[in-house]
């Protein structure tokens, strides 16, 4: 399925990585770091999803619950109980894991995608609802504010490492190295033989059982990791944002814009996911002054392309080098 990473593959995954952790050394600009942020957390997000979706071929339309979840949890025990945000976002990533692993346990032996689509769609608005419910712990659609930020530290060389809403490059950097972090342990997995037999539960789910694959514990397995990576988006948009409402943390609206940066990326791979967000974020940036008729723009582009890309983004790339060693070779 996933063949060894070539040279060329290797310079180009160097080459981003520098451009990213070069970015806040040529602009500070404040408000193009937090779009880069935003697509940043939404990267680690659509990624998880696409473990899930793409590579475990388990349409989940409920993920957005775990997101909400570790931003909640994360936000309450550091208002609540006074925790540092370098632990209970930890916490919060857990309890979406736990939560996971609880709902996914009697789902995941459905065999029929529609029906696990539905149930786990269902799930999330439980959660919603509840959170929205709960107005004496969460303050519901009021709004969860005066979450604390990180706490900052002293970097030799470097000195003091301040979280404040005026500098956006302390966050830049941390949701920079929890995005490399995701993106590693999803291809180390991916690439295991626990990657191996995901892949074939995907494709032939009999013939993989009659092989030896415990469904259950596989399933389980990539849901619980996809629950954590979520959560831990999750609980880190809640002490960047400062202020959680359960329409913005586990609104519909955040599920289908990951599902679209993971179909418009390309879907089963692993970069795609990450470009989706990318472009996806700064389109719905761009197009904020069109009011009304943003989310009509911002739906065309994407039906274009998937209409004209349905294997995403990421088949510009060989398509380009075709053309290119075509036009070579004449």
């Amino acid at each position: 399925m996933f063949q060894p990473v070539k040279p060329s593959q290797w310079l180009i995954i160097a080459v981003a990585l520098l451009g990213m952790v070069a970015v806040p050394l040529v602009t500070r600009n404040p408000y193009l770091l937090h779009v880069l942020i935003l697509s940043m957390i939404f990267g680690i997000f659509a990624s998880a999803w696409n473990l899930v979706a793409g590579f475990g071929g388990m349409k989940t339309f409920g993920h957005h619950a775990f997101f909400g979840i570790g931003a909640y949890v994360s936000a309450l025990l550091s208002i609540k109980l006074g925790l540092s945000p370098w632990l209970t976002i930890w916490l919060g990533a857990l309890a979406a894991t736990a939560t996971g692993l609880f709902i996914g346990l009697p789902i995941l032996r459905i065999r029929s995608m529609a029906h696990v689509a539905i149930v786990t769609l269902g799930f999330a608005e439980i959660v919603r609802i509840v959170i929205s419910n709960l107005q004496t712990i969460t303050r519901g659609e009021l709004g969860l504010w005066g979450i604390r930020p990180f706490e900052g530290f002293t970097l030799p060389l470097l000195g003091k490492v301040v979280f404040s809403p005026a500098d956006k490059v302390p966050y830049y950097y941390l949701i920079l190295l929890l995005l490399i972090a995701s993106t590693a342990v999803i291809m180390l997995l991916m690439r295991s033989r626990t990657g191996l037999s995901i892949i074939a539960m995907r494709d032939a789910e009999d013939a993989a059982e009659s092989l030896g694959v415990n469904l259950t514990r596989q399933k389980l397995l990539v849901f619980g990791i996809s629950a954590f990576l979520v959560g831990i988006s999750g609980a880190f948009y809640a002490h960047y944002i400062s202020i959680l409402t359960p329409t913005a943390a586990v609104g519909i609206d955040l599920m289908i814009l990951v599902i679209a940066m993971a179909l418009v990326g390309g879907l089963s791979t692993f970069s795609g996911p990450l470009i989706g967000a990318l472009i996806l974020t700064g389109i719905v940036e761009l197009l904020r002054d069109l009011d009304q008729y943003r989310l009509l723009v911002y739906g065309a582009i994407i039906i274009l392309i998937v209409m004209f890309l349905p294997k995403g983004l990421t088949t510009l790339g060989p398509v380009f080098r075709r053309r290119f060693a075509s036009r070579s070779s004449s």
